[in-house]
C-alpha cells in the first residue's frame, strides 16, 4: 500500500538470462526456459536471452555488456556453481560486483536445503551488483532455478512486495557514482 492506502502498481523490469553450458542449446536448454517462463509469467521483460561456455571470459563479458544496457535491470545466470574444473561462473562474475549479496546465497541454500538437504553446499549460487544491475548466479537445474525465482526473486523484483524490495532501490543503486 502506498501512504494514501492505494495498492502499489506492478513495475516490470528488463531481465537478461544468460546460461552457462558447453553442452546446453536453446533447444534443450529447460533451465533457461523455466527462468524465461516465469519472468514473464510475472510479467518483466525479457530484454536479452543467451548462452555461453564455460569459459570466464566469455561469461565476464556477455554479463558485464548486459549491465551497460539501460534496458537491463536485472541478469540472471544459471550454470557453473558447482565444484568441477569446468565451474567457473562465480568467478569470473564476483570481480564484477560492486556490493555482494550474501543474504542471496544463505536464502537460496535455506530453501534449497528444504528440498535436497545438504547436497545444497555443491552449489555456489551467489549474488550481487554492478553498474546499478542486480545479478543472479544460479545452479544449472530447472529445480534450482525454480527455488530461486520463486522463493526469492519473484517477490523481490516485484515493487508490491512489502516490506521492502528490489525494485524501489533500483534508482539510487548508481548514488555512488554520482558523488562529488
Amino acid at each position: 500500500m502506498t501512504s494514501t492506502g492505494q495498492p502499489r502498481p506492478f513495475i516490470p523490469v528488463g531481465i537478461a538470462v544468460l546460461t552457462v553450458s558447453d553442452t546446453r542449446t536453446l533447444a534443450d536448454d529447460k533451465s533457461g526456459d523455466t527462468l524465461v517462463a516465469r519472468i514473464l509469467e510475472a510479467g518483466h521483460r525479457l530484454v536479452d536471452r543467451a548462452i555461453v561456455s564455460d569459459d570466464r571470459d566469455r561469461i565476464y563479458n556477455q554479463v558485464k555488456a548486459w549491465t551497460l544496457s539501460d534496458e537491463i535491470d536485472v541478469v540472471i545466470t544459471t550454470g557453473g556453481t558447482g565444484f568441477t574444473g569446468r565451474d567457473v561462473t562465480p568467478e569470473a562474475l564476483e570481480p564484477l560486483f560492486e556490493k555482494r549479496m550474501d543474504g542471496f546465497s544463505e536464502v537460496f541454500h535455506r530453501i534449497s536445503y528444504d528440498k535436497i538437504g545438504t547436497s545444497t553446499i555443491q552449489s555456489r549460487a551467489t549474488g550481487g551488483v554492478a553498474n546499478a544491475t542486480f545479478i543472479f548466479v544460479l545452479p544449472g537445474s530447472p529445480g534450482a532455478c525454480k527455488d530461486a525465482w520463486d522463493g526469492i526473486l519473484k517477490g523481490q523484483l516485484d515493487y508490491r512486495h512489502m516490506p521492502c524490495n528490489f525494485v524501489e532501490i533500483m534508482p539510487r543503486l548508481d548514488e555512488h557514482l554520482k558523488r562529488g
